[in-house]
């Protein structure tokens, strides 16, 4: 799993990790997002919910998370984000046990905040496949569409700077503990997240190829 505090690329380096092992990867939000997409009751809900930046609760997210599991983790899976709260660590923990499915690492993103809110501003997301860049990026500097799929690249509706300020407060107090559990239960790893993508990915495929 991929935990860190907003911004601080949990989704492209999910991204990164399967396309270069293959490893099936879904957050929370993918599967919000494509509830939204799909008109779903449950998706207008939450997303009226991540869009003033609060938390969508938690029976909904491990209940999302444990159908996807079924679906898809028999090979092995990586959690873009998720879990964000102790229950719902625990939950998961209990999921993982029925399913005999172990959880091999818990990858911390360390980042500074003023890092997050710098990538925060200029950051575009995919509104098909999720695929995250920046305004930045001189290659879409005059085209903002997506390498991969083709579909519109956009600012998210929970990037602006007063939801950024509440998501950051929501995250020091319900998903910082977890950083103090996962390292007791020997699955934690702390990584820079404040260096480029490549660095960090390095890091990441050496602790995933250490850990196969």
């Amino acid at each position: 799993m991929l935990l860190g505090a907003p911004g601080s690329g949990k989704g492209t380096q999910a991204e990164m990790i399967t396309r270069q092992f293959g490893i099936p990867v879904t957050s929370p939000g993918a599967i919000l997002r494509r509830e939204k997409d799909l008109g779903t009751p449950l998706g207008l809900e939450t997303a009226e919910i991540t869009q003033h930046g609060g938390l969508v609760p938690d029976h909904i997210i491990v209940g999302l998370i444990e159908d996807w599991l079924r679906l898809h983790g028999a090979h092995g899976f990586v959690f873009d984000g998720f879990p964000r709260t102790m229950p719902q660590a625990e939950s998961l923990g209990t999921i993982l046990t029925r399913l005999r499915t172990p959880l091999d690492l818990a990858i911390w993103l360390d980042i500074s905040e003023e890092t997050v809110v710098e990538r925060i501003s200029s950051r575009l997301q995919c509104q098909a496949c999720g695929f995250t860049t920046s305004v930045t990026a001189a290659v879409f500097a005059e085209r903002p569409i997506c390498p991969y799929c083709d579909g519109p690249l956009a600012r998210r509706t929970d990037d602006d700077a007063e939801v950024l300020k509440k998501r950051l407060l929501e995250f020091k107090a319900k998903t910082q503990p977890l950083a103090t559990s996962y390292e007791k239960l020997g699955t934690l790893r702390r990584i820079d997240a404040n260096r480029d993508r490549e660095a960090v990915f390095a890091d990441i495929s050496r602790l995933i190829e250490q850990a196969a």
